[in-house]
């Protein structure tokens, strides 16, 4: 009865503050989807997949959750591009600018930027800091900008490096056998003798 109390006054605070409004997106736990309706004892949450979920008002008041549209749509997304250790880092850096300047949901403003974070094993980490209106653009724009990103790799030349867990794992096998082909375990005989028959 005390929890059934507790999400009505939760309700209440809602409706009067409106931390969440409907067709708000927000992330509360593991949670990320679209507000679709309100109640005074819970709310509802539409993922991704269409699915609902309900989710207890309380939870609204007294955890942590994020609203990412209360006062603004806009949303940045953060891309990791790696790009071979021999590759040069500026062209990349243009490649890069340059997916992000013609992929049609980037906004101009804020302005894309793009950085040399790390180097792993031979291999150059870019990260890419982009901006879309709103959270719906975010899966269409990583599709768009992924294919803009390969096609200018393939316009230089450039060819996207294993990932560092693969390299490692060739070079384990390498070491394992001290650079020869493993032998070949030998077929069992399967003739018999003369005297067996």
């Amino acid at each position: 009865m005390q929890e059934i109390f507790s999400n009505f006054i939760s309700g209440l605070i809602i409706l009067f503050e409106k931390p969440i409004r409907i067709g708000d997106t927000v992330t509360i736990r593991n949670l990320t989807g679209t507000v679709t309706k309100i109640n005074t004892r819970a709310t509802t949450i539409s993922d991704w997949d269409r699915k609902e979920i309900i989710v207890p008002n309380k939870a609204f008041i007294t955890e942590q959750f994020v609203n990412w549209s209360l006062s603004d749509t806009l949303t940045r997304v953060v891309l990791t591009v790696p790009a071979p250790g021999e590759a040069n880092s500026e062209e990349v850096t243009k490649i890069l600018m340059n997916a992000a300047e013609r992929c049609s949901l980037v906004l101009d403003n804020p302005a894309p930027e793009v950085y040399l974070v790390d180097l792993q094993q031979g291999i150059q980490i870019f990260e890419m800091r982009i901006y879309a209106a709103e959270m719906g653009h975010r899966m269409p724009l990583r599709h768009e900008i992924h294919q803009l990103i390969l096609a200018g790799y393939r316009e230089h030349g450039i060819t996207l490096p294993y990932p560092p867990f693969q390299v490692r794992t060739e070079t384990l096998s390498r070491l394992t056998n001290n650079g020869r082909t493993p032998p070949s375990t030998p077929a069992p005989n399967t003739k018999r003798d003369a005297g067996g028959l």
